[in-house]
């Protein structure tokens, strides 16, 4: 394995990249790192809360739907904060999402008349100001979101 893909990386004063192996768990790692940058730049704890579970959220379907489970493949971090604005980027090394799932009803989930999957992608809308799905080709697939700094 590539030494390289181990590696937490501070790119600049506003940007730190690191990759987790593609293992139930590991997103831990991507929420607390996340939540500690969080703190530094100023976000309060409602906020700070809501970036951990997005965070959370967007690495373990890059480990499930992306990854398939692979061991051997990696879930890749990018957080930067510029202009007020925290921008994480997780991609894995599939092939993306062909279907979106529809939304989900959150009162038969509650009820159990649905299954708790699913929540995922509507958790990431519902908690950060932005959420972007896109296919990188020669890569994977990237979710990019982003939460803005309250003033």
């Amino acid at each position: 394995m590539n030494e390289d893909k181990k590696k937490v990386k501070i790119v600049d004063e506003s940007t730190v990249e690191f990759s987790l192996p593609s293992k139930y768990g590991h997103e831990r790692i991507a929420m607390e790192s996340s939540a500690s940058f969080a703190r530094i730049v100023g976000f309060d704890k409602d906020r700070i809360e809501d970036l951990k579970t997005a965070v959370s959220e967007a690495c373990l379907n890059a480990m499930e739907h992306g990854n398939r489970g692979r061991p051997d493949a990696r879930v890749f971090v990018t957080m930067t904060f510029e202009d007020d604005v925290f921008r994480v980027s997780v991609r894995d090394e599939g092939e993306g999402i062909s279907e979106f799932p529809d939304e989900p009803n959150i009162r038969k989930k509650i009820e159990k008349l649905q299954t708790p999957r699913g929540l995922g992608i509507f958790l990431m809308k519902e908690l950060m100001d932005q959420v972007e799905f896109n296919q990188v080709t020669s890569e994977g697939h990237e979710v990019k979101m982003s939460l803005k700094l309250a003033t």
